[in-house]
C-alpha cells in the first residue's frame, strides 16, 4: 500500500470528545452548539435537504442519514470550501428487528431512487448488519453506527415533523470538527482503517486532518 498519512499527536481525551465525558451545564451547552452548527451547515445545501426530506418520507423506524452524508460536510466547513463535496452515496440506516428483509431494504432504496433518481442510494436495516461484521445484536440505529470504523464516521440525520435536524453522534460531535481521522477500536489496528484513508484520498480533500488513535509504520507517514 502506498500513501502518506498525517498522524496527529495523542490528543487528550476531554479536548476532543469532553461533551460526552462530562455532565457539567457548560457541556449540555457544547453539545447543543455542535448540534445546532451541524443542522446549519446542513440545511444550508439544498441537496442534502432534499435526501433528509425523501428519507422522512419513508417513515423508517429509526432512519437516518449517516457517515459522510453528515462528516464530509463537517470538514467541508472545517476547511472553509466554498462548495460541499460532492458525495459517492447517501447511506441510509434504520432499525427494525420485526422485518429484516433485504427485500425491504430493496424496496427502501428504489422509492428513494424514484424521488431523487441522480442519488446513489444505500439503504441498510441495521437490525441484521451484526451478523454481517460478527458482533452481538444491535439494539437501536444509535448502536449500531457506533461500531463504524472511524469515530467522525459515526455520526447520522434525520428532519424532524418539524423540519429540525436531529443528530445521533455515539462518540460526541467535538471530534469531527476536530479535524481528526481516529480509529474506533484503538487496540485492534484494523488494515481497512488505513485503507480507507488513503484509497479515499480523505487528507487530500482535507489536508487539515491529522489520523488518531494508532501508531503507523514509517512507511506510511
Amino acid at each position: 500500500m502506498s500513501g502518506k498519512l498525517a498522524v496527529a499527536k495523542p490528543l487528550n481525551r476531554l479536548s476532543v470528545w469532553g461533551e460526552v465525558s462530562s455532565t457539567t451545564n457548560n457541556t449540555v451547552s457544547v453539545v447543543a452548539g455542535y448540534s445546532n452548527l451541524v443542522s446549519d451547515i446542513l440545511l444550508s445545501d439544498e441537496f442534502r435537504v432534499g435526501c433528509l426530506h425523501a428519507l422522512r418520507d419513508c417513515q423508517l423506524p429509526q432512519g437516518y442519514i449517516g457517515a459522510g452524508f453528515v462528516r464530509n460536510a463537517i470538514w467541508d466547513h472545517t476547511h472553509n470550501k466554498t462548495e460541499l463535496t460532492p458525495l459517492n452515496d447517501v447511506d441510509v440506516v434504520y432499525f427494525d428487528k420485526n422485518d429484516v428483509s433485504i427485500d425491504t431494504e430493496n424496496r427502501v432504496q428504489s422509492y428513494l431512487t424514484e424521488r431523487l433518481p441522480k442519488v446513489r442510494w444505500q439503504v441498510k436495516n441495521q437490525a441484521r448488519m451484526h451478523q454481517k461484521h460478527g458482533h452481538s445484536p444491535y439494539i437501536s440505529t444509535e448502536h449500531a453506527i457506533s461500531h463504524w470504523i472511524e469515530r467522525e464516521t459515526c455520526v447520522a440525520v434525520r428532519l424532524t415533523s418539524t423540519g429540525a435536524c436531529d443528530v445521533i453522534a455515539p462518540f460526541g460531535l467535538a471530534c469531527n470538527f476536530a479535524n481528526t481521522i481516529t480509529l474506533n477500536s484503538p487496540a485492534k489496528l484494523s488494515p481497512i482503517f488505513i485503507e480507507r484513508i488513503v484509497n479515499k484520498g480523505w487528507q487530500t480533500r482535507w489536508p487539515n486532518l491529522q489520523v488518531c488513535g494508532i501508531a503507523l509504520s514509517s512507511s506510511l507517514r
